[in-house]
C-alpha cells in the first residue's frame, strides 16, 4: 500500500492565494475575542453606538491583516471599500479621534488580548503534534514614529511616546586582513522579543520592551511565560536556537532546566 506523507496543517501559498476579503472573513471567524468584546461592550454600556466595538476591532484586525501602515491608510480604504465596511460591521468609515480612543482602551486590555494570543497557540499545539519541537528565539526592534524631547522631560500629551527610549545595537565583524571593525546603531523605540516554531514559522511567545532592554534577559522571561502559558510546549521542544546575543551562562543553564 502506497502511504501518502501527511501534509502540513496548511501552506502559506493557500492563505496568499485567497482574495482579500476571505483572508479576512478566516480572521475574524477564528479569532476568539468574544470574552474581550463583552468587555468592550460593558464598559461602552448605554453610550453613543455610532461606531460599534465589534466593527472597530474587525476593522484593526482588517488593518493588520492588510498591513496599512497607519490609521489615516486604514480609514481611507475604508471610506472607499464598501465591502471591506460591511464584513467588518461598520455603517461608515470612523474618523481618526474615533480609533485613538478605541486604541487607548485597548491599551488597558494588554492581558486580555495576551489571553486571545495565548489560546491561540493552545488551539494550534493541540492541531500539530510536532509544533514547538523546534523553536526560534531572536528580538526585533521597532522604531518610534513620535515626538521625543532630548533633554528627557517628557510630558505624556497624546503626541510623544513616552514609553520609548534609546536602545544600540553593536555589530562586529572581522576584515579579510585580520583587523576588526565596530558598527553601534542607535535607535528610538522598543524591541520586540519572540519566541516562534521554526518549522511553521508560527509565534510561541513575545514580550515587548523598551529598545534599551538586553536580549539575553528577555529570553529568560520568555521561557518563564512559555513555562507558565505553554508547559506542554516545552515538553516537546527538542532544539532552541538564538544568535550570540542569547549566549549567556544563566540562559543556557536555564534552558537545561526547563526543557
Amino acid at each position: 500500500m502506497a502511504i501518502i506523507p501527511q501534509k502540513k496543517l496548511f501552506g502559506w501559498e493557500e492563505i496568499e492565494n485567497l482574495e482579500d476579503l476571505e483572508r479576512l472573513r478566516l480572521v475574524i471567524e477564528y479569532m476568539p475575542d468574544e470574552k474581550l468584546m463583552r468587555q468592550l461592550e460593558k464598559e461602552r454600556g448605554l453610550g453613543r453606538n455610532d461606531y460599534p466595538v465589534r466593527g472597530m476591532w474587525n476593522a484593526m484586525l482588517a488593518g493588520i491583516v492588510y498591513q496599512h501602515y497607519s490609521v489615516n491608510s486604514l480609514i481611507r480604504e475604508l471610506l472607499r471599500n464598501g465591502q471591506l465596511r460591511r464584513m467588518c460591521g461598520l455603517e461608515k468609515a470612523p474618523k481618526p479621534w474615533v480609533f485613538t480612543r478605541f486604541l487607548k482602551k485597548l491599551l488597558k486590555m494588554e492581558e486580555e488580548i495576551k489571553d486571545i494570543f495565548n489560546d491561540l497557540v493552545a488551539q494550534i499545539s493541540a492541531e500539530l503534534p510536532d509544533f514547538g519541537e523546534e523553536i526560534a528565539l531572536d528580538g526585533k526592534a521597532i522604531e518610534a514614529h513620535s515626538r521625543y524631547r532630548k533633554n528627557g522631560k517628557q510630558q505624556p500629551d497624546g503626541r510623544r511616546d513616552t514609553d520609548a527610549d534609546w536602545g544600540k545595537k553593536e555589530y562586529k565583524r572581522q576584515n579579510k586582513d585580520g583587523t576588526m571593525w565596530t558598527k553601534i546603531v542607535s535607535r528610538f523605540g522598543y524591541m520586540l522579543h519572540l519566541l516562534v516554531d521554526a518549522a511553521y514559522e508560527l509565534p510561541i511567545a513575545y514580550e515587548i520592551t523598551p529598545a534599551s532592554y538586553a536580549e539575553a534577559p528577555q529570553g529568560h522571561a520568555l521561557l518563564q511565560s512559555m513555562e507558565k502559558e505553554c508547559p506542554e510546549l516545552l515538553e516537546r521542544c527538542q532544539y532552541l536556537m538564538s544568535d550570540r546575543g542569547y549566549d549567556d551562562s544563566k540562559f543556557i543553564i536555564s534552558l537545561f532546566s526547563t526543557i
